[in-house]
């Protein structure tokens, strides 16, 4: 008995401070109220200003690094989620620090076919996939490979030299077939294989056809370039013969690879990927197309995953431009070699190994130049059609990539999960403030304005380097206004806001009052009494 009385000391003095509590309260005036709330609201308007300060000085919050930099280590966790050796390629970076375009526009080596499924994804949808800037843009580039100053000797030719500058699509397949009455003309076939061939069957008939009449206007204009100068003469000047040249070398590469693409398409991968080496060892200085980035796709759907790492061996070089392609598939290699088996949290009870290690470099260094496409990869986003062009590190860049790369990180086994796990530690790790980089050129600014020229209006474009929020500063900004709030509320109606709290700390404390109860009444009244003089 004396046991039991020790043991409900605590809880029957709790019910005496209770009923002090209770009397405390009512001898509140509202003037309190109104002096509380608004201590709270200053205190938490304090910590917002300096979270805010601290999260726009150096990326992060304060309250989040503190909890992760010195709290986790006492509970016995440890962050490896973020590599340790991310400046060992500064070296390297600083020579890639170079006077670049911002944000110059690449036609996207992977773009679709407009009639067989820009068209098809419109009639369905009834939304257009693709801007008047994307197709502005590819007008501009469809004029500088397929037309030259000396279209005017080809009457096939004049005719497609207007159809490319044409808006209207009907009009432009009308030129096309006005000009295939006059003979068999390449560009002809290319522009109807494109625009109006409505499935990959019909526009790969034309393209074949298309290489039958390239082929021959290149065979003729590589003869040319052997002739003398009473050639040279009757055509005016030399300089017209090589833009001649190079028309006819940029149709007949544009024709077979857009071939090869379409034997991607229809599922005969391994002769798509004959035809885009033999066109790369055919013309090695046409670099324009990336033409390696094709293979690297179609490689990757073989599972060949030796002949993409000697692919990423001779393009992924610091001396060239990178891509998304080239950085999230060195990525995706690293991370094969370790996702079937990565556990987060045996890495944070062992640490990180050696290959672990590398993978998760990898993927830091992919995030860094395009941080757009992990939400892509992990369907934290949707996706839709690619555009025409790309600005690289933008978010065009990324929905192209993610397009056609994603079924290859669903393939690899963990592949997604490492990202996942990885993925916002190392986004954490990217530079900031922008003026800084670890291993590319600072990340430009203007990306935003160019995608949403690029991007179709019901896409709702990816927007960095603008970081979110941590938590602490939308908790902090919410207690603030609430507080602010409830003192605004408190100095207009003090009566009522008292009552009103008054009822809330009634009902917040109406379930011990109600045990404190159950317990006086089930015991005798007596006992009661000695137990809460103890």
């Amino acid at each position: 008995m004396v046991f039991l009385v020790y043991i409900l000391r605590v809880p029957f003095r709790y019910s005496d401070d209770l009923t002090t509590v209770s009397m405390f309260l009512n001898t509140l005036t509202p003037k309190f109220y109104v002096a509380l709330t608004g201590t709270s609201s200053l205190i938490s308007g304090l910590i917002l200003i300096f979270e805010w300060w601290y999260f726009r000085k150096y990326g992060t919050s304060f309250i989040e690094q503190v909890s992760v930099s010195h709290l986790r280590p006492l509970l016995g966790g440890v962050d490896n989620s973020s590599p340790t050796n991310s400046n060992t390629s500064n070296g390297d970076a600083d020579s890639n620090r170079q006077s670049v375009s911002e944000c110059k526009v690449w036609r996207n080596p992977l773009n679709l076919f407009r009639g067989a499924e820009y068209n098809r994804y419109t009639w369905v949808t009834g939304r257009e996939p693709l801007t008047y800037y994307d197709m502005n843009l590819s007008a501009q580039d469809h004029q500088t490979f397929f037309t030259c100053d000396s279209d005017h000797l080809r009457p096939a030719d004049a005719i497609m030299q207007k159809a490319w500058r044409e808006r209207n699509p009907q009009a432009r397949i009308s030129a096309a077939h006005e000009a295939l009455e006059l003979e068999d003309c390449a560009t002809a076939y290319i522009l109807l294989a494109e625009e109006e061939a409505t499935t990959i069957v019909e526009a790969e008939k034309l393209f074949k056809q298309a290489v039958k009449a390239g082929e021959g206007c290149y065979r003729r204009s590589q003869q040319l370039q052997h002739h003398g100068a009473q050639y040279e003469a009757q055509h005016n000047t030399p300089a017209l013969k090589h833009l001649h040249i190079r028309r006819d070398t940029n149709v007949l590469v544009y024709i077979k690879r857009r071939l090869a693409m379409c034997s991607r398409k229809l599922g005969r991968t391994r002769e798509a990927v004959k035809m885009m080496r033999d066109l790369m060892k055919e013309f090695p200085l046409l670099s324009m197309f990336n033409i390696h980035e094709n293979l690297l796709e179609s490689l990757l759907e073989l599972q060949n995953y030796a002949d993409v790492q000697a692919v990423l061996a001779k393009y992924d070089d610091i001396s060239l431009p990178k891509s998304a392609t080239i950085c999230y598939t060195a990525a995706l290699l690293k991370a094969r070699a370790v996702s079937d088996k990565f556990s987060p949290e045996a890495a944070s009870r062992r640490g990180l190994s050696t290959a672990e290690m590398n993978a998760v470099e990898a993927i830091h260094r992919a995030v860094e130049f395009n941080p757009h496409v992990p939400k892509y990869l992990l369907e934290m986003k949707s996706l839709i059609l690619p555009p025409e062009h790309i600005l690289k590190r933008g978010d065009s860049e990324a929905i192209a990539y993610a397009f056609f790369h994603l079924q290859h990180w669903k393939r690899v086994e963990g592949a997604l999960n490492l990202l996942h796990c990885t993925w916002e530690g190392t986004f954490r790790m990217i530079p900031y403030p922008l003026e800084k980089g670890h291993l590319f050129y600072p990340y430009p600014i203007c990306t935003e304005t160019a995608d949403r020229e690029l991007l179709p209006m019901f896409h709702e474009v990816s927007v960095y380097p603008k970081k979110e929020l941590p938590f602490f500063i939308l908790f902090t900004a919410g207690l603030c206004s609430f507080t602010a709030m409830l003192a605004l509320l408190t100095h207009q109606f003090p009566e009522l806001m008292g009552v009103f709290a008054k009822a809330f700390l009634s009902t917040l404390f109406a379930p011990l009052n109600f045990i404190m109860e159950k317990v006086e009444s089930i015991l005798p009244s007596s006992l009661w009494h000695q137990l809460t003089r103890i």
